[in-house]
């Protein structure tokens, strides 16, 4: 199976069908992309969501992405790298919403009055691990964000997230490990109160 056949359906996929190699030849963007949004879309949403911590706006950074991809298939030298196109179109797509995110809060926080700081006791009743977990994400840089959602959400090699974020190998490490020790450290409370 070439990887264009791995890259189509990686993993059964309830309603879709076996495709054989001759029938791929002949797909346009239409059905390769439905093909694609089967196999990958509920993956690429929680990338973005890890990336992002907002649902919501992950699903518009991954619709965005597919229509993107879809304006462009036939300009996609390689279709067997379809996915990690759109890997990487996530990716660049949820750092420029957080971009805009960071403009529209400065510019709000200059005519808004912060609010009073909340108490440890608030932060105590959250409790709950996955918001705990994506609390901690959210403030790491953003390339130790991807790089760790890439790394261990989406399970991909040094070289495939290397790849991804057109950086190094060594820098995807660098990442990596600034980012664990980081996201430990910020864990630490929540994993001692949980003992």
């Amino acid at each position: 199976m070439t990887s264009y056949g791995l890259l189509l359906a990686p993993r059964a996929v309830p309603g879709v069908r076996v495709v054989t190699e001759s029938a791929r030849e002949q797909w346009g963007a239409d059905e390769a992309l439905d093909a694609l949004y089967l196999a990958h879309w509920r993956g690429l949403v929680r990338l973005s969501t890890l990336l992002l911590n907002d649902s919501g706006a992950a699903e518009e950074v991954v619709q965005d992405a597919f229509v993107a991809m879809h304006a462009r298939w036939s300009r996609l030298r390689d279709p067997d790298k379809a996915l990690a196109y759109l890997r990487q179109s996530v990716v660049n797509k949820s750092r420029s919403v957080l971009r805009h995110r960071g403009v529209v809060e400065r510019h709000v926080a200059t005519r808004r009055v912060e609010p009073a700081p909340t108490t440890p006791d608030a932060a105590t009743l959250e409790g709950d691990r996955r918001d705990a977990v994506l609390a901690a994400m959210a403030r790491l840089p953003e390339r130790q964000r991807a790089v760790l959602a890439l790394r261990h959400y989406l399970e991909l090699s040094e070289a495939e997230i290397a790849d991804t974020l057109r950086i190094s190998r060594g820098a995807v490490k660098s990442h990596a490990s600034r980012g664990s020790a980081r996201l430990r450290e910020l864990l630490a409370p929540y994993l001692e109160a949980e003992r």
